[in-house]
């Protein structure tokens, strides 16, 4: 554990952006996360906010009113995933002020901090870390894929969407969260910045990874974990998804990785992908199956995204997939995934 945090969502935290912050609100091992700072959602508890569920991590409208509070914290993390991984510069008056009070930022932006002069040249004089975590690994640390992994005896699966902010990365979380209370080892290999945050011990940042050493770099953090912990089953987060033009990916997961099932997350009530309207609808879940299976992988389970969607009517999707793939299908957020760790783990 790093210490503890302030996750910063600038008025976004109801938005897919801030899937950042609501990764940090189910749980970290790095950082103890003790407030959020959003001027408009103020007053309320980040938890009862997210789903319900009372967790005591107030939300406060700026970090002055945070200071008057008495809590203290170590770092100031962006809670934002914003487009192109820009900084805004409407954050850096919160970000100069978390500063001033003497906590490191801590972001997953592609924009460096530490190239920002005015930010630099503040954390220098206040004598506070900036944490760029999307910073591209130094050519001698990145691995080239060697075919190592073909030594890992375990299950390997990869937990993939039809779009982005479907909760891949919560899914993998709760799988491996199941499969542990089971009595099984589990573990997961994180690929994007809020599994780092979140404190998991193997893997890497997919998309700072120059492009030819993707799969090798899958493949160390997959070989690390199975040597170290010799767990039963592997889960992968996955990023993107394998049509989304802003950002195809997923072969990585299938053919470097060599998954041996695939858990996939869709989201009946999204018709585009995200901040795509313009763009074709979003792929129909039976072509997703097909599309997967083409490589020889074959998907085990469905998890169901029920963003816009009545409870009622998610109930009924679940149904229709069960009885139209003969597959398990979960609603994580209300149910919870047992069904699909009992499927995997037989």
């Amino acid at each position: 554990m790093d210490g503890n945090a302030v996750v910063y969502t600038h008025g976004a935290f109801k938005a897919n952006e801030a899937k950042t912050a609501h990764g940090l609100i189910r749980g970290s091992e790095r950082y103890n996360i003790v407030a959020f700072v959003d001027p408009v959602f103020a007053g309320r508890d980040a938890g009862e906010l997210l789903d319900g569920k009372h967790r005591s991590i107030p939300i406060f409208p700026n970090v002055s009113a945070l200071e008057a509070s008495g809590l203290k914290s170590g770092y100031f993390i962006l809670g934002i995933a914003n487009a192109g991984g820009v900084l805004n510069r409407e954050w850096f008056p919160e970000i100069k002020a978390a500063m001033a009070a003497g906590m490191g930022i801590v972001s997953g932006m592609h924009e460096p901090m530490q190239e920002v002069p005015e930010l630099a040249e503040l954390a220098k004089n206040y004598q506070v870390e900036l944490v760029d975590i999307r910073l591209p690994k130094r050519r001698e640390a990145l691995h080239f894929w060697t075919g190592e992994i073909a030594k890992v005896s375990c299950p390997i699966v990869p937990v993939m969407g039809v779009d982005c902010a479907v909760g891949k990365r919560t899914t993998a979380k709760m799988l491996v969260e199941a499969c542990r209370k089971m009595g099984k080892k589990a573990e997961m290999i994180y690929t994007g910045q809020t599994g780092w945050m979140q404190g998991w011990k193997y893997g890497f940042i997919l998309d700072s990874t120059l492009n030819d050493f993707v799969g090798g770099e899958l493949e160390h953090a997959i070989v690390s974990c199975w040597r170290n912990e010799q767990p039963d089953i592997i889960f992968i987060e996955g990023q993107a998804a394998m049509r989304n033009p802003s950002g195809p990916c997923g072969a990585e997961f299938l053919v470097s990785a060599k998954a041996t099932q695939v858990i996939l997350v869709y989201p009946p009530g999204r018709k585009h992908f995200q901040g795509w309207d313009n763009w074709q609808p979003i792929p129909e879940l039976g072509k997703e199956i097909q599309l997967i299976e083409a490589f020889d992988v074959p998907v085990a389970g469905l998890a169901l995204n029920t963003g816009g969607l009545k409870p009622e009517d998610a109930r009924k999707f679940k149904l229709q997939y069960e009885q139209e793939f003969h597959l398990p299908v979960a609603l994580p957020i209300e149910e919870g995934v047992e069904e699909l760790a009992k499927a995997l783990l037989t």
